[in-house]
Order: C-alpha cells, then sequence, then structure tokens
C-alpha cells in the first residue's frame, strides 16, 4: 500500500480539524468539497446525500450552479449506483461505457459521455448504511493514477465522518419531519414538488430560513404573506416541518374556494339535519386538525360572515358545529396565507381587524422571485428533474442561453411561472427529440416572450423613455414605475386592445393581464 503525499496529509488534516470545528451544515459541506478539489487534481467534485434511493447534492466544485437543484435517483444512474453499492472506494476504467450522471453539467465541457475521463467515487457509510456518495471527475484521463489507496480509503473514512457529523448536527436541529397523509385534507401540492425545504441558497432565503426556525417552532399563529406564486405553500410545509406537531397531520383548506353558504360547515363541521343535505354528522376541518395544525390558505377571501366564528375559535379553542347545541374544544396550530393586504382590505371593510391581530402574531413575508434572482438557476435545475421524472425523459440540460433568459426575466407568476415555463419548454423540446436522449432547452423553447428578453448589455444602452426625470423612491419602486409605463403606451398604442399590446411588448397574454394586475392597471370588461 502507498504511503500518502505531504500534500495528502494536510488535506487529511484539515479535513479532520472541520470536524470539530463550530461550523454550519452548508459551511461544513462545502469547506470538505473545496478541501478536496484544491488538493486533489480534479475537475468536479460532488457531495451528496442518499435517501430513498436518491441522490441529493450538498455541496459541489466545478460544475453548473443548477447542478445543486437536481437530484439523482440510484435505478437511473448505473456509474452511482455502483459506487453505492461498493464498500471501498472505485476508480472507473477510462474507457468506461458507463454513462457519467453530470454529463453537460461540468463547466466548459458539453458532452462526457463517450468521453475518455478519470472518475472516481466514495461511498459514505455509518453502521453499514448508506449516508451518501462523494464523486471525483477529472477531464485528464490518468490524473488519478497517482494516488494511493491508502489516501483513498482514508479519505473516504473521513468524508463519511463529515456527513455523519453534519446529519447528526441537522438532526439536533430540526424536529423530526413526519407528515400523515390525511386523505384530501393534506396540503395537495406533494412533498416532492418543493420537499420540506425552500430551494435556493441567495440571502434572501438565507433570511426567510433564518426568520422560520424559531417561529416554527414555537405555538403561536403564523401569517404568511407574499405575491401569487412565490412559495407561501412551501414555507408553510417548512414551518410545519420543524415544528413540534411535525409528526401529525397538516390539515389544509383554501378559503377562496369556500361558497359562503357553506364556509361554516366546511371550518366547524355540521351536525346530523343541520340542513337539507345534511344526512349525517360531519366534521370540519378544525376538529381533523385537533392536535396537528390547519393551513387556511387565502385567508383573506374568507367570508365576512364566517370571520366571528373564526375569531371565536382562535380565541378560546371552543366551537360549535351547524345544528349542533354542544361546543367542543380543539388544540390547533394555524396557519395563515395570503396575497392581500389585509390592513387594506380591514379598512374598506372586507377584514375583521380583531381577527387579523389574532393571525397576526407572526408574520412571514415570502420573497417574490425577481427578489432573489441568483436562485432561479437552482430552480430551473430541480424543475428540469422533475420534468425528467414526470414525463419519463433523458436528461435535461438548460442552454446558456436558455438559463441567462430565465435569469433576465421579470417573473411576475414567481416561482409557479417558472415552474410552468420549465415544464411547456421540455413538452416543446420533446417533440423533436428521439425517446431517451438528452434534452437540451434553448430559448426558442422558452416561449415567446423570451426570444425578445434584451441581455444585460442591451439593457446598459436601453434609453430610459423617462430619462428627463430623476429615478424616485426605491430601485423596486423605480423598475414598477418604468413598467406600469410601458404597459399604459402599449394599450394606448393598440386602442386599448390587450392582446395587441402584449404582442407588442413581446409577452404572452396570460403574463401580460397578471403584469397589469400586480401594478394596478385594470382591464374594462368592454375590451378584448
Amino acid at each position: 500500500m502507498q504511503p500518502t503525499t505531504p500534500r495528502e496529509l494536510e488535506l487529511l488534516i484539515s479535513i479532520a480539524m472541520d470536524l470539530s470545528a463550530s461550523l454550519s451544515t452548508q459551511d461544513r459541506h462545502q469547506r470538505f468539497v473545496n478541501a478536496v478539489q484544491s488538493a486533489l487534481p480534479v475537475d468536479a467534485v460532488m457531495l451528496m446525500r442518499h435517501k430513498d434511493g436518491v441522490l441529493h447534492p450538498l455541496a459541489q466544485h466545478g460544475l453548473s450552479r443548477d447542478a445543486l437543484g437536481r437530484s439523482f435517483p440510484l435505478g437511473s444512474n448505473p456509474r452511482l449506483k455502483r459506487i453505492a453499492e461498493a464498500d471501498q472506494p472505485i476508480i472507473f476504467p477510462h474507457n468506461s461505457d458507463l454513462p457519467d450522471p453530470f454529463d453537460g453539467l461540468i463547466h466548459g465541457v458539453p458532452i462526457l459521455t463517450g468521453q475518455i475521463h478519470a472518475c472516481a467515487g466514495f461511498s459514505l457509510r455509518a453502521g453499514g448504511k448508506l449516508e451518501g456518495v462523494l464523486t471525483l471527475d477529472a477531464l485528464e484521463p490518468h490524473a488519478l493514477d497517482e494516488i494511493g489507496p491508502a489516501f483513498l480509503s482514508a479519505l473516504s473514512a473521513l468524508a463519511g465522518a463529515s456527513l455523519r457529523t453534519s446529519l447528526l448536527l441537522e438532526a439536533l436541529e430540526q424536529t423530526s419531519r413526519h407528515q400523515d397523509q390525511v386523505a384530501s385534507d393534506q396540503v395537495r401540492a406533494s412533498r416532492e414538488r418543493y420537499g420540506a425545504s425552500l430551494i435556493g441558497d441567495s440571502p434572501e432565503l438565507a433570511r426567510l430560513r433564518e426568520d422560520i426556525g424559531p417561529i416554527g417552532r414555537s405555538e403561536l399563529p403564523v401569517l404568511i404573506t407574499g405575491e401569487t406564486g412565490a412559495g407561501k405553500e412551501p414555507t408553510v410545509r417548512r414551518l410545519h416541518a420543524i415544528s413540534l406537531r411535525a409528526d401529525k397531520p397538516l390539515i389544509y383548506i383554501n378559503c377562496a374556494a369556500l361558497p359562503e353558504a357553506l364556509a361554516e360547515s366546511e371550518l366547524f363541521g355540521h351536525a346530523r339535519g343541520a340542513f337539507t343535505d345534511a344526512r349525517d354528522a360531519r366534521p370540519g376541518k378544525f376538529q381533523l386538525a385537533d392536535g396537528a395544525s390547519l393551513f387556511l390558505d387565502e385567508i383573506g377571501e374568507l367570508p365576512l360572515s364566517v370571520q366571528p366564528k373564526l375569531l371565536r375559535v382562535l380565541q378560546s379553542g371552543e366551537l360549535q358545529r351547524v345544528g349542533a347545541d354542544e361546543t367542543s374544544h380543539v388544540d390547533v396550530r394555524i396557519f395563515a396565507a395570503t396575497n392581500r393586504d389585509l390592513f387594506a382590505e380591514v379598512k374598506a371593510g372586507r377584514f375583521r381587524a380583531d381577527l387579523l391581530h389574532r393571525l397576526d402574531v407572526c408574520r412571514v413575508t415570502v420573497p417574490a422571485l425577481r427578489e432573489h434572482p441568483t436562485d432561479i438557476s437552482l430552480l430551473a435545475g430541480h424543475f428540469c428533474e422533475r420534468a425528467k421524472r414526470s414525463l419519463g425523459t433523458g436528461p435535461i440540460r438548460l442552454t446558456p442561453g436558455a438559463q441567462r433568459a430565465l435569469e433576465s426575466y421579470p417573473w411576475p407568476g414567481n416561482v409557479r411561472e417558472l415552474e410552468n415555463v420549465i415544464s411547456r419548454a421540455v413538452l416543446r423540446a420533446m417533440v423533436v427529440g428521439e425517446a431517451g436522449e438528452t434534452i437540451a432547452l434553448e430559448t426558442v423553447h422558452l416561449g415567446e416572450e423570451f426570444s425578445t428578453t434584451p441581455s444585460k448589455a442591451e439593457l446598459q444602452g436601453t434609453p430610459n423613455p423617462n430619462a428627463d426625470s430623476p429615478l424616485r423612491g426605491t430601485l423596486r419602486e423605480s423598475v414598477e414605475g418604468f413598467q406600469r409605463e410601458c404597459v399604459l403606451h402599449a394599450l394606448g398604442a393598440n386602442n386599448g386592445v390587450w392582446s395587441r399590446a402584449a404582442s407588442d411588448l413581446g409577452m404572452h397574454r396570460a403574463n401580460f393581464h397578471r403584469l397589469a394586475q400586480r401594478l394596478g392597471i385594470e382591464r374594462p370588461r368592454f375590451t378584448l
């Protein structure tokens, strides 16, 4: 067995010291990856965690940014499966015909499969259980030939210890995430959609996670605000997942979908014979959520006539089913979400002030996607992987042009719009491709509103139509003011025909309508 070199020994000591250092989980992962990359002649390093047959990236060096938003099922990645099943580090032969899972994701290298390159991997285990995988890739085919087996074994052991330490710390910081499914009353968006986490590593998402921590572990009501599609539902799921009731169900109800005549029954239940169709007694959502948590989505749409009874439940925990004489007591943790300004709704007489104060004990504001644009690539990668699984396609990659177009788009529909754009783009790209081959999403696949998205250089050279007047207010206020002028100008130039105005601005009609609505521009009922 070859002895380790001084440089290899220095790397092992650095990793061992990090194990005892006071680092955050993400810092520990990234420092480990950076240390491996700096000590070894490799171009890409990826550390992944294993869960339910799927590898989830934790940290990487040398790969494109969207790689962290993807996941890698072992069943469809034979090279990773070989690594995961091995008890010892594996160095693949230069002529291995196994497809590389990072094909198209290494900076500056569009294709790896079929190309000669060096690749090694380590299965990271604790007590015989697979915890994760560490992979090394080098474009030079003989880059790993001089690395001795003693060093590889030591690196594998330390990598496993590092990951094991991080997982133990994470387990101590978070409540166990168990979400029992209670028929259709569960949050309808599946756990797979966003998981119990918020995808992104921007400062804005970091602040959101920081705010969520102490709030989630309390028992206080939480009001979640933010624009439509910004991610209020995954934020609620994250709050519930770290709460003291994480092992209980999260009951969901959309207040906007409640007819006023049935809202009271849906929330509080009814007794047999309470009304014409009440053949049997039925519990309401509060009773289903007794001992658990209740998510009141679109709380600003709740009928005014039901709000006093909701206030009573929040104040005392007592409720009375429709048509019943007796009262019952419930213990429910409340999460309420809205895209409305509830203070304005109170002034307009559409929402009770005392109910707002009872709900607004802890407030969490979810930032719009345009406020954390650095997360767009990660989210796009995540949605590409989901489309791959749901449609049964080959690998899905974003071209540099498509990534630039996504990052420069204003996203009035936020994360939900991004998901829809990626799904439609994959369907368009599938038409001209062969089954199972790699799908490259080009700008043209994203839609007509992206084909005219100007580059940063073009934006710098674009004159301001309002150049005679200085910018006023914050950057967001200035941008919205400019957008409002553009929309109004396009409508005026097209005699108020909205479809033509959208075409002039290079936007899809639905996106144009959403942007105008957000800017407070109402569409007359008689226009097209």
